[in-house]
């Protein structure tokens, strides 16, 4: 047996950026593997069923998929130093960032690369799929590979009318983000949190590496994208270093931050938990569909359509988990927090029934 993990995924990958960055931090022995055709028909659909990355095989050969249960997994066996702050309200803080990361600036990222960079991305496509084809031949499969990719981009929010707005609120972040990154080296102090991890799935595989974006990010954000390639930095020495900062504090520079993400996300959370809601109570017993149709959201004033991810709300439900476990006196400093960033649709969310992962959907749990 080694003790080595193998991570099956891309540098093109969303998601793959994510566990890359923690498996590095955390200094673990691994392998990564480009998931090629072949790689996908040998070893990702006989262990997991499905077409997906990033996968980890552990040392003694167990499979992990999704990023957030690959690093809960491995958290669990490699604990110290956690990337879960001890202190509640950082606690909560971190899930929030992960849950804003993991499943709103997705909108951002798939509209700069398919929008910005789609040549770019389709060639990256070609080669990881075939790495021994000619250039003509990997972009014509990358083309293909990439159409329901590129169709997504619409689908989750980033269509023609919405494009000047994504770009604004996007652009708005990077600005808030190098204003924080310049006063602190991590979002929660000198180490990364779950938070970190969560932002740094879309900044670095679709921001950070697409060339268009790359180039913006690096002339409007340039702290934001050292702290990107400190977070993909391969064996950091030494690994796993850094505190988060005493008292349980929330620095000012994150405000903006998380008022951002409760004022973009948390009302499409909640139009999606009450159509969840009915979804369930209509069809008692049943899987929920990965989508649940189109409902509207807004970004700087403007209204577009996307659709409706129950998976988002199985995210969520991490944060809630944690908000409703506090302790008294630790909920009055969580409840202080909310008020500070508009919180009040999380402090007072409407929870559907619970929720449990099945592959790359979610279910009613058993």
């Amino acid at each position: 047996m080694t003790n080595r993990y193998t991570l099956y995924g891309a540098e093109i990958s969303y998601f793959t950026g994510k566990v890359r960055a923690y498996l590095r931090w955390k200094g673990l022995p691994h392998d990564e593997v480009p998931a090629d055709a072949q790689v996908y028909r040998e070893v990702i659909l006989p262990r997991v069923g499905f077409p997906v990355i990033p996968v980890v095989v552990t040392p003694a050969g167990e499979t992990l998929q999704d990023s957030t249960d690959i690093i809960d997994a491995l958290e669990h066996r490699h604990p110290g130093p956690p990337v879960y702050p001890p202190g509640p309200v950082q606690h909560l803080a971190s899930l929030l960032l992960e849950l804003y990361g993991d499943e709103w600036l997705v909108i951002p990222a798939m509209h700069y690369r398919w929008h910005h960079n789609r040549e770019w991305a389709m060639q990256g496509f070609g080669e990881l799929n075939a790495p021994a084809a000619a250039p003509d031949e990997q972009r014509r499969i990358g083309a293909k590979l990439a159409q329901p990719f590129a169709q997504a981009a619409v689908l989750l929010g980033a269509e023609p009318s919405m494009h000047a707005a994504v770009e604004a609120s996007y652009e708005a972040l990077l600005g808030e983000l190098d204003r924080h990154f310049a006063r602190h080296s991590h979002l929660l102090g000198t180490g990364p949190s779950i938070g970190d991890f969560g932002l740094v799935g879309p900044l670095y595989a679709h921001q950070y590496r697409d060339p268009a974006s790359g180039e913006l990010m690096k002339r409007l954000a340039p702290r934001v994208a050292r702290w990107v390639e400190c977070m993909q930095r391969p064996g950091p020495p030494p690994p796993a270093s850094g505190a988060f900062l005493p008292g349980d504090e929330i620095p000012d520079t994150l405000l903006p931050v998380l008022r951002r993400m409760m004022r973009e996300q948390m009302p499409v959370l909640e139009d999606s938990a009450r159509r969840v809601a009915a979804r369930m109570a209509g069809h008692p017993g049943e899987p929920l569909p990965r989508t649940l149709g189109m409902h509207a959201f807004e970004l700087e004033g403007c209204q577009g359509q996307r659709i409706v991810r129950p998976y988002s709300l199985w995210m969520l439900q991490r944060a809630r988990d944690a908000y409703r476990a506090l302790a008294p006196a630790d909920r009055g400093r969580a409840d202080a927090l909310l008020a500070r960033i508009g919180g009040e649709r999380f402090a007072h969310f409407d929870d559907p029934p619970r929720l449990r992962r099945d592959g790359l959907s979610v279910a009613p749990a058993a």
